[in-house]
């Protein structure tokens, strides 16, 4: 059964269009219904940097000099990752890059990531706005966003999650990931 007290709320940055690396990551927990911790890193995606990626981000080839590559970041938010339900703002997004990188890097994760989406859940419990991207929520309920900041969209994430929580039980979004197959499983929930 998953349990709904720790949520790991992240967002990614990509350098180009093929969204197989990432250039930033942010983190942030959620447990008991508090903010409980947060990261960020630039990451060294060890590949190239598309001009639009750079304007839309910031982050550029420059920027990632002598940070990270990902199996490093991974041994130090693997544990993070496999504490809690995943949740991102579009998550099938996030989610396809984070597997994208395990593969391409061959390293080990659970097979099955239960995950959520803060989108598809303010499609559900917010309807009447115009559209449900990440900037139009945190507008409309006054949440501070620096979008394209990987540690402020997970900010934000965590903020929409804490503000849908009032609503009861998530457990109806929650969706299971194939990390091999980079796809969500159709048709089966996982602990619901």
């Amino acid at each position: 059964m998953v349990n709904l007290d720790r949520w790991i709320c992240f967002d990614v940055e990509t350098p180009n269009s093929q969204n197989h690396r990432m250039s930033a990551i942010g983190l942030v927990v959620v447990q008991d219904g508090e903010i409980r911790r947060q990261l960020y890193t630039l990451v060294d995606p060890e590949t190239w940097f598309d001009p639009f990626n750079v304007r839309l981000t910031g982050i550029s080839a420059q920027s990632v000099q002598g940070k990270p590559t990902f199996p490093l970041v991974w041994e130090l938010i693997a544990p993070w990752m496999d504490s809690g339900v995943l949740v991102a703002h579009n998550a099938p997004f996030d989610m396809s890059v984070l597997s994208r990188c395990l593969l391409d890097y061959d390293l080990p994760f659970k097979p099955l990531a239960t995950y959520a989406c803060t989108c598809q859940m303010a499609k559900k419990l917010i309807p009447g706005l115009e559209n449900h991207r990440l900037n139009t929520l945190c507008d409309a309920l006054q949440i501070p966003l620096d979008h394209h900041n990987a540690l402020s969209d997970a900010m934000a994430c965590a903020k929409l999650l804490m503000h849908f929580q009032r609503f009861g039980s998530l457990r109806p979004f929650l969706r299971t990931y194939d990390m091999a197959a980079v796809c969500t499983v159709r048709g089966r929930r996982r602990g619901v």
